[in-house]
């Protein structure tokens, strides 16, 4: 591969929505170069590929930052970053008005205010997200956009971040980039449990099956700490499709029901308990589970075409090719496989309130970054703006001090990587070892075949079969870049895994059932609900931390406390 220098002053790994806002902000805000890099195209990349039709977090009249912050903290038992999800709340509608003003069609009554959708979230058209995102990124000036380019490691220098390596998925071409601060975007990570659809399927799932752990295992293989990996999400979807329910259960109101018609979910309970006791019936006998669709008028059931168009189109097709629409069959449901995701969950980057982590000169936001449960769309806009800012103020106090990277460092980096551009063949293909990991993590880490529940030997058992795969990964023959890409995002799930694995090991309870539920250890716990599960990986070791909560109103730095 020929090797390709850039130099930037800030770096933004990922342009989902995070790392798009974040781009759009410092090229309004700071006058600073910018590189946006991308591994697909940012038009239609990322978890928001298809569109949104609702803004999930959002502050509506009556409702208050410190109410947003309650609900967080009673769907995860208090064990949340407060002061991150307050100063996330706090910024929520700030940004749905930015976003509105770069052209996304928010559905408004007649007197002109946002039409509501519960609580916490409004109705948009929303198709068109990534594309209005994607062209308010392009119009800056000092923002450049580099895509289809695969980032796979930080670059450090006596543990400061002082870039990133990367490969273009297209052509052959190996990036050093040179950065003053770098922020990850990369998303939270799918493909490590076995999916509900087999084959040739196994990707239509309900988080993006792009999104495979990277910014993780960067942050992992450079040692910066991570926080709350065992608060894993599982959703609640149309079976199938596995298009979401919410659209449905909220946007019109139905009842959950079994097969006997018996309503199960009475009155609000929080998004582990639907799943956990439509599980149950499923256990009981009583399944398949049902939205209550049948007989609603015609123009809801319009209302739902189009509002799975503009989000899950998948949906809409399928009422269509079985001759049926909602009116007149209820949408059979199902728990989706495990994911590691900041942005409905807890898991990620442990950082301090302005999203900067562990390591000098990298901030993370959006799902990346833990701590800070249910940011969805809008969540991440806030953190992106606080990372973009906390950038360039480190900028500002470093002025005139920026470290080069070392080009033969850099070189022995290009080849390992083209190491398995060279390889004899190989006995496996990247796919067979994939499925083998999803299949230990399934069977052996609390995935759909044991209902999310799992016990200290069977953990063990999957760190052992894990430790074995390691060879296997990196044995594995590219016969391209774009091969060479699905190997850097297997060795990326490998090491997630074997994180979770721990995280999910060192919380001795079951606080979130069914995303964290231990058999060994039944119930809640006192010390470990005043506590988070944190953990550093270095020379081959993860070493568990446990660190206290951090309140709404405490200003928390880095520290060993």
């Amino acid at each position: 591969m020929k090797t390709v220098k850039l130099e930037t002053d800030v770096l933004i790994i990922g342009g989902g929505a995070a790392g798009a806002y974040a781009g759009i902000r410092l090229g309004e805000e700071s006058g600073r170069s910018v590189l946006v890099v991308d591994k697909g195209n940012i038009v239609r990349s990322g978890c928001m590929a298809a569109g949104v039709n609702a803004l999930n977090a959002y502050i509506n009249e009556g409702q208050t930052a410190e109410d947003y912050l309650n609900y967080v903290k009673r769907e995860f038992k208090d064990v949340v970053r407060e002061d991150l999800v307050y100063s996330m709340a706090k910024g929520l509608n700030k940004v749905t008005e930015k976003i509105e003003s770069l052209g996304l069609p928010i559905l408004k009554d007649e007197s002109g205010n946002y039409i509501p959708r519960g609580k916490r979230s409004i109705k948009i058209n929303g198709e068109y997200i990534k594309p209005i995102l994607y062209n308010a990124l392009r119009a800056k000036q000092n923002v450049r956009l580099l895509e289809n380019t695969n980032v796979f490691d930080y670059i450090l220098k006596q543990g400061k971040t002082i870039g990133a390596y990367a490969f273009s998925v297209k052509d052959d071409i190996f990036y050093v980039i040179e950065a003053g601060a770098t922020i990850c975007a990369t998303g939270g990570a799918s493909g490590i449990y076995r999916a509900n659809n087999p084959g040739h399927s196994r990707h239509k799932m309900w988080y993006s099956p792009f999104n495979t752990g990277a910014g993780y295992a960067m942050g992992l293989r450079a040692g910066a700490e991570m926080t709350s990996l065992e608060m894993r999400f599982m959703a609640l979807r149309c079976k199938d499709t596995i298009a979401p329910t919410g659209t449905i259960a909220q946007g019109v109101e139905v009842e959950h029901i079994n097969s006997r018609g018996e309503v199960y979910v009475k009155g609000r309970c929080s998004t582990a308990d639907r799943l956990k006791l439509t599980i149950e019936e499923n256990k009981e006998g009583r399944g398949p589970c049902y939205l209550k669709t049948e007989g609603m008028d015609s123009e809801t059931e319009n209302q739902l075409y189009r509002a799975y168009l503009n989000m899950a189109p998948s949906q809409t097709l399928k009422w269509f090719e079985d001759g049926r629409g909602p009116s007149e069959a209820n949408v059979e449901i199902e728990g989706t496989e495990p994911y590691i995701t900041g942005g409905h969950s807890g898991a990620g980057y442990w950082v301090d309130g302005n999203r900067r982590t562990t390591l000098e000169g990298l901030y993370a936001a959006g799902d990346v970054a833990g701590g800070s449960p249910k940011k969805y769309v809008t969540g991440c806009f806030v953190e992106g703006e606080l990372a973009s800012r906390a950038a360039t103020e480190y900028l500002d106090s470093k002025e005139g001090q920026r470290d080069s990277v070392d080009i033969e460092e850099a070189e022995r980096v290009k080849s390992s990587l083209e190491k398995h551009l060279v390889h004899e063949d190989c006995p496996y293909s990247i796919e067979e070892v994939e499925e083998s990991l999803q299949k230990v993590m399934d069977e052996y880490a609390g995935g759909i075949s044991k209902n999310y529940s799992y016990s200290e030997s069977r953990l063990k058992i999957a760190l052992e079969k894990l430790e074995r795969m390691e060879s296997l990964i990196h044995g594995l023959k590219a016969k391209d870049n774009h091969e060479l890409m699905f190997i850097q995002e297997l060795k990326d799930r490998h090491i997630v895994a074997e994180a979770l694995i721990h995280h999910m090991m060192a919380r001795k309870e079951s606080r979130w059932v069914p995303y964290q539920e231990h058999l060994d250890y039944r119930g809640e716990s006192e010390y470990y609900g005043k506590h988070y599960v944190n953990s550093e990986y270095s020379d081959k070791i993860f070493r568990i931390k446990y660190r206290r909560i951090v309140g709404k109103d405490e200003r928390y730095e880095h520290s060993d406390r």
